[in-house]
């Protein structure tokens, strides 16, 4: 079974169990009711929360709301240009998969009755792609959610807690015959496994995918990945709470203060 024991270095230095430098700055957009600017290495992902006093028809008359998102990648956001969707007028199933992940990810930690019959929208959008966006995205997609509901709540029109927990996600998988803690695409794209977790901040998972791209793994492996991964995303979980405390500091304001990890050792 592979090791996180090893000391040799990654192909950026880090050690197994170290995620990137992390950095989520929130309030990064003046008109979004929510927003969080998140950088994970040299990925980055702009996420924005938008407000709407209406729910999809069938959940109209319910009093139930609803959360949801979208996703893209800038033309630019790749070592190569690539079309927008909405110029191929076609969306790939690539996004329409990441895009039902995020929202049933944010949906998991949402008590939708409380939010009444209105929805909230979190667009994500990948500035620059080097790996782990459809995490980064979630992570950054649950601080954009909890300001544009911090706003909902000074505003007075909410009455009872809607969040019951938060969530997060990262990448692990088998690099090398190593196990190693958040892939950056130089390593995502040649691991013999990868997977992808989503959990909340109880240590509940709400997906898990994980792929075998050369010799299936065992369920020592399994038990050994998700462990690595509750572990990135307990971490993860405190740079969270950070950005959301900072947004939110004093009278209701909003600040764009990045927390910010820059090594864990």
């Amino acid at each position: 079974m592979p090791s996180t024991r090893r000391s040799r270095s990654r192909p950026d230095g880090r050690r197994p169990r170290d995620l990137r430098p992390v950095v989520i700055t929130p309030g990064y957009l003046r008109h979004a009711e929510g927003s969080a600017l998140i950088e994970i290495g040299l990925t980055r992902v702009l996420c924005a929360a938008s407000i709407e006093e209406s729910v999809p028809p069938f959940l109209r008359g319910k009093g139930r709301g609803w959360v949801t998102a979208e996703y893209g990648m800038l033309p630019r956001s790749t070592h190569t240009r690539s079309d927008r969707e909405s110029v191929r007028g076609k969306i790939g199933g690539r996004t329409h998969e990441i895009q039902r992940l995020i929202g049933r990810s944010l949906r998991a930690v949402t008590n939708l009755d409380a939010l009444g019959e209105r929805s909230i929208l979190i667009d994500c959008d990948v500035i620059e792609a080097d790996g782990g966006t459809r995490t980064a995205a979630i992570t950054g997609a649950y601080v954009a959610l909890a300001l544009a509901l911090a706003k909902l709540e000074a505003d007075g029109v909410l009455t009872g807690r809607v969040l019951t927990d938060s969530v997060a996600a990262v990448s692990v998988g088998v690099c090398g015959g190593r196990l190693c803690l958040d892939l950056a695409y130089a390593e995502d794209s040649t691991a013999e496994v990868d997977m992808n977790v989503v959990m909340t901040g109880r240590g509940r998972f709400v997906e898990v995918q994980g792929t075998a791209e050369g010799k299936p793994f065992t369920t020592a492996q399994l038990a050994s990945m998700t462990a690595l991964a509750a572990e990135g995303i307990a971490r993860l979980g405190g740079f969270q709470r950070d950005a959301i405390a900072r947004a939110t500091a004093g009278a209701g304001g909003m600040k764009a203060t990045p927390a910010r990890l820059r090594r864990r050792t």
